[in-house]
């Protein structure tokens, strides 16, 4: 994945998704990476990756939205 930036990890692969769908929806294309093992779901994160050159404002749209600020 050269040329993509993590900006969020979880453990908790619905924050994942919901952080995916809140990038883009303001124009930011995201993937997630599931490292979470397959046997135990307690092991492993989830991390979100975006193009290098939108992770910056990639970074503040997360920190800001109210649906990602509960802590895990």
């Amino acid at each position: 994945m050269d040329n993509w930036e993590k900006v969020f990890e979880t453990s908790q692969v619905v924050r994942a998704e919901i952080a995916r769908s809140v990038l883009e929806e303001n124009g930011i294309n995201a993937v997630i990476l599931n490292k979470q093992s397959s046997s135990y779901v307690i092991f492993g994160l989830c991390e979100v990756h975006v193009p290098v050159e939108d992770a910056q404002a990639a970074k503040q749209i997360l920190t800001h939205d109210a649906t990602l600020r509960e802590t895990e």
